[in-house]
């Protein structure tokens, strides 16, 4: 199936494309800041020393959190792929699955939790997370 944008057009509409900063991330964001950062909790956004760069860490205490966009990263990618009109978007989902499985496995070696949280989990129950993360938190600096 051929693009129905011209090539030029399409480049245009692939760099209106975030991987930083996604409305999911700032909404979580907030939220971490309004709950975890009162009680002393502080993380880093985008840490680049770690297998993935992930999107919040919490560096002493060792927790990793990705915010996963669903199509990106391939949430319910079997339902998904059967609308895909090429191959390269298939390709392309399945080496970031790949790459998400490989980050998740170096970043456990090195000790570090991780969490991943879809996008349509931020906007329904992100808070259910919060609360998870907290947990990890205390239940970490009790073992400290």
């Amino acid at each position: 199936m051929t693009d129905v944008f011209s090539k030029n057009e399409r480049s245009r509409i692939m760099s209106l494309i975030r991987s930083k900063n996604t409305k999911p991330e700032l909404l979580f964001f907030k939220l971490l800041s309004s709950t975890l950062y009162p009680q002393g909790f502080r993380y880093r956004k985008h840490y680049n020393k770690l297998p993935g760069n992930p999107d919040i860490v919490f560096i002493k205490r060792k927790i990793a959190i990705f915010i996963d966009g669903d199509f990106w990263h391939g949430y319910k990618f079997k339902v998904q792929k059967q609308r895909l009109p090429e191959t390269y978007w298939i390709d392309k989902i399945k080496g970031n699955i790949l790459r998400d499985r490989r980050n998740n496995k170096l970043l456990k070696r090195l000790g570090w939790q991780v969490i991943r949280i879809w996008e349509h989990d931020v906007a329904k129950g992100a808070l259910k997370y919060v609360q998870l993360i907290e947990a990890l938190l205390y239940k970490s600096q009790n073992n400290s």
